[in-house]
């Protein structure tokens, strides 16, 4: 390993990985950003530890074709960024050894890719969305148009579901072993829920096929963690200035960053614990942590935050009522929901949150994050929500999140100008604001939804009254002066 200092506290490291001695191993569905900077980044150090051939295969299905071509002009090889509060470091990524677009090669080269032997696991980084789940059952969701379509046509996928379905088909067809399918998404439980709509959909295709997938394949969950800003050309021209390298591909994070997996692999796995991965029988505890504590939080400083006129999350934090807001959340709102495991600090692991939020070095956009709250709210919120009611404990700012949430999809910020709400209710947030006047009546409409909220939630008038008002005084005073009075 070379190590090349350069200006402004950069600390530029490149890998000493030979390409050639990696096999395709792992096929990825979903070459993103975070992508990039975690569970490719965690394969690359691991290689250089152990030497070992467990090689990527970087397959997006949708977007990402010029990207896949930009890859592929630099041998599969590009630049993370660990932008720290104090300094930064830029590694060097080397575990990718090849890549798939069904509109740069087909999607026969896809699935034979996937069907090919000596591949263990298939991983996803998909969003919420491309399990094509019903996120109010957990089982797949046949009236999606991509399933639809895939169960008319199972050798011509669309889908990732399909993709999988079809590349375990062929294995069987062909006496090969099943593959790990494992998700890398913040989706809680992602491996029952993978499972859940991979089993669902083969069983409408060949009961016989289900079957041998459920007894061949494994559905590992995990649980990641690390802020991973959207890239912008700003970016791209920020690491290039720090570099010295031009890299298209590149991507930017924090230094922070997690891994916990459930240990069920069907065919091996890489030894990713090596690099700081925890293999786990549970991971389950670990998911609520971070979806109650982090991401919770990370919800509410978005909306209140937009609301509020900040742009980044770390703009927000120079708010100290949102800093309190947001521990206050953690600690008092969200922790106590929780059952750990003996010896987990969640005291610790709230301030080094609040740290993380904190760095001005990452431009991590409150829109970003605000995006597809629909298929958030139940993760983050939900359960939470629950043990409060019953337990007749305070949920102030779990209800001022939500109120916050029901103004940004409105679709106008406090000055009057058009927010570019991204959820895939989209249509529902409107006919609700175009068809309910009061705001009682807008928040029965929302709570209405039973994809997002529990349908008891109605009938608690005290729950749905404090809503209502937290919503009225947001959308009279605004985001900050609702935070800092509270």
């Amino acid at each position: 390993m070379s190590i090349t200092k350069v200006p402004l506290k950069t600390m530029v490291i490149d890998n000493q990985i030979n390409q050639e001695i990696l096999k395709t191993r792992i096929v990825h569905i979903g070459f993103g950003a975070f992508h990039r900077a975690h569970q490719a980044l965690y394969t690359s150090e691991m290689i250089e530890k152990n030497q070992s051939d467990w090689g990527i295969c970087e397959v997006d299905l949708f977007s990402g074709r010029e990207l896949i071509k930009k890859l592929r002009l630099q041998n599969h090889r590009y630049l993370v960024a660990e932008k720290g509060a104090n300094e930064n470091t830029i590694k060097m990524v080397g575990s990718i050894k090849e890549s798939l677009h069904p509109e740069l090669d087909s999607k026969q080269a896809i699935l034979e890719k996937m069907a090919e032997e000596q591949v263990a696991i298939i991983s996803m980084t998909i969003t919420e969305k491309g399990y094509c789940a019903d996120h109010s059952t957990g089982l797949l969701d046949q009236t999606n148009s991509l399933i639809i379509h895939d169960l008319q046509n199972p050798s011509e996928p669309h889908s990732a579901i399909g993709y999988i379905v079809e590349a375990l088909r062929l294995r069987r067809e062909r006496g090969i072993n099943g593959f790990s399918i494992m998700s890398c998404d913040n989706v809680q439980e992602n491996g029952h829920i993978a499972k859940a709509a991979i089993l669902g959909f083969a069983s409408l295709l060949d009961a016989d096929l289900a079957k041998w997938i459920e007894n061949n394949a494994s559905f590992p969950c995990t649980m990641v963690d690390r802020i991973v800003p959207a890239v912008t050309p700003e970016t791209l021209n920020e690491i290039e200035a720090l570099s010295g390298i031009n890299d298209p591909c590149a991507v930017a994070c924090e230094p922070f960053r997690q891994w916990v997996i459930e240990d069920n692999f069907v065919q091996g796995r890489p030894d990713w614990n090596i690099v700081g991965a925890e293999f786990v029988e549970d991971v389950v505890p670990f998911e609520e942590m971070k979806l109650r504590m982090l991401n919770g939080s990370h919800s509410f400083l978005a909306y209140l935050g937009y609301l509020g006129g900040y742009t980044y999350i770390s703009d927000a934090m120079t708010n100290e009522a949102y800093r309190n807001a947001a521990l206050e959340m953690m600690l008092k709102m969200q922790a106590i929901t929780l059952n750990m495991p003996e010896g987990t600090n969640l005291e610790e692991y709230a301030y080094s949150l609040i740290e993380r939020f904190t760095n001005p070095s990452l431009k991590h956009q409150t829109w970003q994050i605000a995006a597809d709250g629909s298929q958030k709210i139940p993760q983050r919120f939900g359960a939470s929500l629950q043990f409060h009611l019953e337990h007749n404990s305070s949920y102030k700012w779990i209800v001022i999140a939500i109120a916050g949430w029901m103004q940004y999809v409105k679709g106008l910020d406090e000055k009057g100008n058009t927010i570019d709400v991204r959820d895939p209710l989209v249509k529902t947030f409107a006919e609700i604001y175009a068809i309910e006047k009061s705001p009682e009546e807008i928040v029965k409409a929302f709570l209405s939804i039973e994809s997002i909220f529990d349908q008891s939630l109605l009938s608690n008038t005290s729950f749905v009254e404090t809503l209502t008002n937290t919503y009225i005084l947001i959308g009279d005073q605004g985001a900050n002066f609702v935070v800092s009075e509270q």
